[in-house]
This record gives structure tokens, sequence and C-alpha cells, in this order.
């Protein structure tokens, strides 16, 4: 018999039959997109093209979706938005480069900046009235940060975020270009957003490079991303950097599937948008009715997040309920429920949603504290935690340590805890309300080697990108001088730091004088042999860091 477990799963839920109301955008929807994509599953063929060296069709389907969205250039992604993120990064950030980002970022993102070991400002999102719980980042924020220091290599911003709330991109991209600092934007939720009734595409809005994660909320096979380019001093080694991120064989039903959302959004992506528009204005009015909607500035007009603790009903309960109504939501936390509607959605699953949300019960009174997100302890680059020596330790005997790895429910998307930042008691208190029972932890190595070996030992470390503290230290049979390394890495490389060592500082037999008196004022001149080199090497976890 044969087993085929994650096959059977996915035609289980397939025959649910529920309204979708979460990614990806297609809906699984037959109007524009052939059930036989499958069919298509080439590779780079001579008629077919090749994605990174494109061209042929690929660079023409890429031309024009840059000419619908008014981009200088268009890059394919079958990587997702990850592909397209970690793009733009080492485009415009060198390695070792100054970047201002929000907090509410995407954990790609921060993965991307510790390898090019950038050297960012957060911005901490502050605690907003609205549903959304966390302002946008702003203008003036920014602004400020560039008038102290203006030597950032690019601003950072994630707009929208997964509630909908947009940032004043317009505003932001202004304040970026008079200082002369290119804006990135992670659109991952907005591909739309330049066929609603008003472009609101951070590409029209000035945006220097635009990354849409184009699957979630158009019509396009998982996986499917672009990268829009404003700034054409990035065009040319656009297809090199997305190269050493990507998958030389990507996939060509993703690709295709892109061209052809593309072809369908000339024709009609305004009207369908329109009237997407108007059905979800109807939906709120039933939810404002209900006492679980709010209504709020600067947000998507199209998705939809229902407050569901104000009618004391838990955001995961609520999504029960409307699961047995036949309506699959995006995601739910301890307040909320999100949905993301698309013009795939049927007439059926709009009637759906619209009466599981009118029979909506009503639950007991429920206290929930929004977490609050304190300034973090820095103590480590990202780069050098990310790369540490680290362990898994339970979040309750977390305290005071150094975190290695990004932390980042989603939602909100807004990093618990980076790599190389303090846990905080506040630190603890988040990560149990999301849920986070486990953290990794940076380890340290201590190796003292005799000074011969030292810069042998250093050079062969920092080549193979290890960041090492060298210290002079005194011990040993001979009481001579010595050296200490001190470094951290991660568990997988504790071995591979023990084996340079090791063959850096051989053990090895040397000669010396006898200093042994045979009577008052006479020594023996036979020189006797020892054995140098070695390392003494210890392997220590990192209770607590401070920089004093």
């Amino acid at each position: 018999m044969k087993e085929t477990p994650l096959y059977d799963a996915l035609r289980a839920h397939k025959n649910l039959n529920r309204a979708s109301f979460h990614t990806p955008g297609h809906k699984n929807s037959k109007k524009i997109m052939s059930k036989r994509l499958f069919e298509l599953d080439f590779t780079e063929l001579p008629d077919t093209d090749s994605l990174y060296e494109a061209s042929n069709v690929i660079k023409k389907a890429e031309m024009l979706m840059a000419q619908l969205y008014g981009a200088k250039s268009t890059i394919f992604s079958a990587g997702g938005c990850t592909l397209c993120i970690q793009t733009m990064l080492k485009l415009a950030l060198p390695y070792g480069g100054k970047i201002i980002a929000s907090r509410m970022i995407h954990k790609s993102a921060v993965n991307t900046m510790a390898i090019l070991d950038a050297k960012v400002k957060w911005i901490m999102p502050e605690i907003s009235e609205s549903i959304n719980n966390f302002s946008q980042i702003s203008a003036t924020e920014i602004e400020s940060m560039l008038q102290k220091d203006k030597n950032f290599d690019c601003v950072y911003v994630t707009s929208p975020d997964y509630f909908g709330r947009i940032a004043d991109i317009e505003s932001i991209a202004k304040v970026c270009h008079r200082y002369n600092v290119p804006l990135l934007v992670d659109n991952a939720h907005g591909a739309h957003l330049k066929f609603l009734s008003r472009d609101i595409h951070p590409l029209a809005l000035g945006a220097d490079m635009v990354a849409d994660s184009v699957h979630k909320t158009l019509p396009v096979l998982t996986g499917g991303a672009f990268l829009h380019i404003a700034n054409e001093k990035y065009i040319k080694n656009a297809k090199q950097a997305m190269a050493l991120f990507g998958s030389t064989s990507p996939s060509y039903p993703i690709m295709s599937s892109l061209d052809i959302c593309r072809s369908w959004l000339k024709q009609n992506g305004k009207k369908a948008y329109l009237k997407l528009q108007n059905e979800v204005v109807k939906i709120k009015k039933i939810a404002r009715r209900k006492g679980i909607f709010d209504d709020c500035e600067n947000v998507d007009p199209v998705r939809l997040t229902l407050n569901t603790i104000k009618i004391g009903l838990l955001g995961y309960d609520a999504a029960e309920y409307f699961r047995k109504n036949g309506v699959e939501p995006e995601l739910s936390d301890k307040d909320k429920v999100v949905f993301i509607a698309t013009p795939m959605n049927s007439k059926a699953d709009f009637i759906r949603l619209k009466y599981a949300i009118k029979t909506l019960p009503h639950g007991e009174c429920v206290q929930n504290e929004t977490p609050i997100f304190d300034v973090p302890i820095i103590k480590k680059s990202l780069h050098e935690a990310l790369f540490s020596t680290s362990k898994s330790v339970e979040v309750r005997d977390s305290l005071g340590k150094i975190s290695a790895n990004t932390i980042c429910p989603c939602p909100p998307g807004i990093p618990i805890l980076m790599p190389g930042e303090v846990i905080t008691e506040n630190s603890i208190k988040n990560l149990l309300y999301y849920g986070v029972f486990e953290v990794i932890i940076v380890k340290l190595i201590l190796a003292i080697v005799n000074s011969d070996d030292a810069n042998a030992v250093l050079n062969a470390l920092t080549d193979n990108g290890f960041s090492v503290t060298k210290l002079s230290t005194t011990g040993g049979f001979l009481k001579v001088g010595n050296t200490t390394f001190i470094t951290g890495v991660d568990d997988e490389r504790v071995d591979e730091v023990i084996k340079i060592i090791k063959e850096k500082s051989n053990k090895r037999k040397q000669s010396v004088p006898n200093a042994t008196p045979l009577e008052v004022g006479m020594y023996s001149a036979i020189p006797f042999e020892i054995t140098i080199g070695g390392a003494t090497v210890f392997v220590l976890d990192v209770d607590r860091f401070e920089k004093l």
C-alpha cells in the first residue's frame, strides 16, 4: 500500500470545501489558471529561457510586468518574497553597511542582514489604539535618525503589515531621497495595491525597490513573487544578486502563473478589485454592527481583521467557529481573526463569511494584555550572534542570556528577540504569550594556545568566518606567554573550530636549557626536551554578558 501522507492531507482538506480567506490568492479557482499547469513543468531549454540569464521569453514576460507596474525593471521569483528581499538587501547594502529598519520585519530580512553583517538601527513600533495593535513606522522617525547620522546605506520598511496597516510610503520616500538614501519596501501583503480604486503601491509612491509576495493576494501559485526596481543603479547587478540566493532550478509553472496573472490584471485588475472593495465594505458593515470591527486610517481596504475579543471571544475560538461554518481564515491570535479576500473568492464564499460573522456567539469577558516590546539590549551583532555556538534552553531558564536566533511570531511580524539581544523578563513574558517555550542562546569557546601558533590560529579562524577576540595571557609549565582566543559559534560549528585550532597548534618537541643546579654556582649544560604547542579548549554556556 502506498503511503502519501502529505498528498492525502491536501486532498482531505480540499474535500472540506471551505471558503478560502487565506493565501494563496488564487483560491484554487479555475477562473484564469488551468488545473493542468503541472504539464508545463519544464526546465531551462533553448526555447524556454533561463531566469538568471533571461534573454528571451522570460525577459519579455518580466518587461511586460514592469510596464504594468511602472517599474524600470521587474524580476520574477519562484522562491517567494524571501528571495526578493534577499536580493534587494544585497543590492543596496554593502557588507558591514548601515541600515535603518522598522522592528516590524520578517525574519528573512533579519537573517539576510545578519549574513551581510549589517549594522541595524531599529525603530520600535508603538502601541496603537486600533485593532492593529502596533503603529507603522513614520517619516518623522526616519528623518530624525538621518539628521543624526547621514551615513546610512538604505532604509527598510514593511508595509502593509499582516493586519493591513499601511505606512506613509510617499512621505518616507521624500525624506529618504532628500538625504540621498534608497528606500526598500517589503510589500509582501500588497501586490494588489496598484489595482485598488487609488494606486497605493509603494512603487507608485516613490520606493526605490519593492518586494511583492504575489501569491498572497493575487492569482499566482505559491512561491510566486517579483522584485520591482525603480532606481536604475540597481538593475545591472540584480540578476546576479538573486542568483546568489535562489535555486538553480526555478519552477516554470510558478513563473508561468506570474505571466498569466499579469495578463489577467491588465485586462481585469481594476474592475475586479473595485468589485472586491465594494463587497468588503458590506462585510465590514456587518462586522461593525457586531462590534468586532474598528475603522482605522491607512489600512488596506480589502484586508479584513476582526477584533473578536471585544465580544469576549478569543481569536482562536472564533477561528474554530468560522471553520465549523465552512470558512477558513488566514490566521488567528488571542484577540483577532484575519481574512484575505481576493477577486478569486466566489459569491458563495462571501455569503458563508457574512453568515458566520452575523451568528458569531458572544463569550465571557476576556482580559487580554497586549505585549509591550522594550528597546532591546544589544550585546552582539546580528552576524556574530547568528553564527555563534548555541544551545536550546527553556524560556523560563533564559533570563539574562543572549539570543542566538530570530523569534518572530506571525502575527504581528515583530521579532520578540533578535540575534545578539539580551533576554529580559519582558522578553520571557512575550515569548510565553506567543507560545514560545524554548530559545536558542549563545555559547562561548575559550581556547588557550602557544603564542608561536597564535597568528596561524587567528588567520585560520577569521578566514573561515569566525569572529574572534585575542588576549595575551601567561601560564603553563614554563610560565611563559600564551594566547587566549574567545569566539562564539553555532553548535554545528563547534567541532569545526576545534579542528582548526588543533591543526594550527599541533603539539611538538622543543629543547630547553637545563636549569637544574648540580652544586653551588654550577648547572647542567645538557638540555632536555619538553612538549609545547597544543591547546586547551573550553566550550561554555553564556549565562550573562555585559558591556560596561
